[in-house]
């Protein structure tokens, strides 16, 4: 009960300080991460989480299928039909290569082997937006750049989760069930597409019959509860559930778009309240005792992790696309790591690998220190394409008084 008094202390505080958040360097994310990291064992000791912890990987869990699940009804396929080289080349290229780097910079800087260390790439080369959202959320910033970021980022958690499930099998002691891990993860992995796809479908299918249908103020539930009964069904069924939200999200967005937009404001504070517990309790592990355990070897990765695997990797991906000079930075710097790196790390601490215990609290700071670094920066970013209501106010409701001297302003130029 202590965990949900903090919870409510620092949701208020996020809520009071979030227009100054949205207008500066100050992010709600770090200040949950913060708040949770203070009352932690490392200092006030007022809970008591460690990474085996069943809240860990359960609010990890809901947090990033959440995330995913809302993500997903951001996808327009028309407009990805027109547009699918950019995300193509950003998963099939850039993918690729922030896993082999991150592998390379983990072996030699901090000295893991070699297939701990690609399994540490496997784990950190998927992104989230979610830390960057004065970029993936702003109708100003261009629409290419928020697909490219958001698609990327929806789709490359699942690609990476096949790769780390078998990394995981070769570093531990069970590695000679390949095939069988492999046929397993596969199976997963249809599963979760299907029950992605389907379910959405049938649902909306429903609605269009005669005799059924939502009254307009429980119509947001609709999707809701697709999305319930999509969790728990993937998880009864050993489904890949982040796959299937990704792409029930979709899906539901394409058959219905009026389904969508009734549940837009409720699915969007349903993900940020998920968001802000995950933070909370991932925060409570961050004791000093984590980051002491770190060599400098491993700052080193976290560091060029951030500021150099991601950024090269996705700029060789977009050399002769359309983009910008501008617009490919922007780009390239918003590769944070997110709830997908929660999840992953936990499964390697947990699988009792030899070196799983080195590799999560490399994952763990890097994470760290990729939130506080990218939510920090999304504001001052945005503004580079004149994004001047980050607080969410739009310019229609501004006072006349302000439209008129600014009017002026402009007339007199």
């Amino acid at each position: 009960m202590v965990l949900v008094v903090v919870f409510g202390v620092a949701l208020l505080i996020a809520v009071l300080l979030s227009g100054l958040a949205a207008r500066t360097v100050l992010s709600t994310s770090f200040l949950f991460l913060v708040g949770g990291a203070l009352v932690s064992d490392g200092f006030l000791g007022l809970v008591h989480i460690t990474p085996d912890s069943e809240i860990v990987s359960v609010t990890a869990d809901l947090a990033l299928f959440a995330v995913l699940f809302t993500d997903g009804m951001h996808v327009s396929f028309p407009k990805l039909r027109e547009n699918w080289r950019n995300p193509a080349r950003a998963l099939g290229l850039g993918l690729p290569l922030a896993f082999l780097g991150m592998a390379l910079i983990t072996h030699y800087a901090v000295g893991l082997d070699w297939t701990t260390s690609f399994l540490v790439g496997a784990v950190l080369a998927p992104t989230d937006p979610v830390f960057a959202s004065a970029i993936v959320g702003r109708k100003e910033v261009p629409s290419k750049l928020r697909q490219l970021l958001n698609v990327e980022s929806g789709i490359n958690d699942g690609l990476a989760l096949p790769v780390v499930l078998i990394l995981i099998a070769a570093a531990g002691p069970s590695s000679g069930n390949s095939e069988a891990s492999l046929g397993k993860i596969a199976l997963e992995l249809v599963l979760g597409l299907v029950f992605g796809v389907v379910l959405p479908f049938v649902v909306i299918e429903l609605v269009r019959f005669r005799l059924l249908g939502a009254e307009p103020k429980l119509q947001p539930l609709l999707p809701l509860a697709i999305g319930v009964i999509l969790y728990a069904t993937c998880h009864l069924t050993h489904a890949n559930p982040y796959l299937a939200a990704f792409s029930a999200g979709a899906v539901l967005t394409a058959r219905s778009p009026e389904a969508k937009e009734a549940f837009e404001p409720l699915g969007e504070a349903l993900a940020e309240l998920a968001k802000f517990a995950a933070l909370l309790v991932f925060g409570a592990l961050l004791t000093p005792q984590l980051f002491g355990d770190l060599s400098f070897g491993g700052y080193v990765a976290v560091v060029l992790a951030i500021v150099l695997i991601r950024p090269a990797s996705l700029l060789l991906s977009l050399l002769g696309t359309p983009f910008t000079r501008q617009e490919k930075l922007v780009a390239a710097w918003f590769g944070p790591k997110g709830f997908a790196s929660v999840v992953y790390g936990l499964l390697v601490l947990q699988a009792g690998i030899p070196q799983g215990a080195e590799a999560f609290t490399l994952i763990a700071v890097c994470i760290a220190f990729s939130i506080v670094a990218h939510s920090s920066t999304d504001v001052p970013i945005a503004r580079l394409f004149n994004v001047e209501d980050i607080a969410g106010v739009p310019d229609g409701d501004r006072a006349p008084a302000a439209r008129t001297a600014g009017q002026s302003q402009q007339t007199g130029a």
